[in-house]
């Protein structure tokens, strides 16, 4: 047993004593191929959550700041986390993320960019629409709902939506800046209503 497939499964027993979990749509996760994972943002333990119940071995993007202590990023690197300078045109986080997808791996991305305060979308960065035009895999949109705390458990809902296939996006080897914000917008749009449609 890998160290990733032991961690998923002690976290996975965590996160149902956390919450009360419901997860939807998992038919939806591709398997066999390279796909970005794109989620909205609420809480640090997000990661955790849109990981623990897919076959595939996930891989993320964080903020470099997390691996500024070193037995943390020791550790979340052994959980497939790699580093991203935010907001300084990180190239090697981007040549990375493109070699995973490629590779056929799972690559989770929050586009927000932060974590939301209020549970309600922010503003999508273009980040993972251009990782898929780069390397032609799907985009799965991911969506994390929590609601009241009922007694010791808060409920929270964790649900995947239908597969956005990297064609849809309609971005050229040319990656045109007006492509790439039509792409972002249609993921924003799919997120947008994954969300309105979410219960817990």
């Amino acid at each position: 047993m890998s160290f990733y497939t032991f961690a998923r499964a002690v976290v996975r027993v965590i996160a149902h004593i956390r919450y009360r979990l419901r997860f939807e749509g998992l038919e939806n996760v591709p398997e066999g191929r390279g796909f970005l994972l794109c989620s909205n943002h609420i809480s640090m333990f997000d990661p955790i959550l849109v990981a623990i119940r897919i076959k595939p071995r996930c891989y993320f993007m964080a903020k470099e700041e997390l691996f500024r202590f070193r037995p943390f990023g020791a550790l979340i690197r052994a959980l497939g986390a790699f580093p991203v300078s935010r907001g300084k045109g990180d190239t090697a986080a981007i040549d990375r993320a493109v070699s995973l997808v490629k590779d056929g791996k799972a690559l989770v991305i929050f586009p927000e960019g932060h974590r939301s305060k209020d549970g309600k979308l922010l503003k999508l960065k273009s980040g993972a629409v251009v990782i898929a035009s780069q390397t032609g895999g799907d985009i799965l949109p991911c969506i994390i709902r929590k609601g009241e705390r009922k007694g010791l458990r808060r409920p929270l809902t964790v649900r995947y939506g239908k597969v956005i296939p990297c064609a849809e996006l309609g971005i050229t080897a040319a990656h045109v800046p007006s492509e790439i914000r039509a792409g972002n917008r249609i993921l924003t749009e799919r997120m947008t209503a994954l969300l309105e449609e979410t219960h817990v």
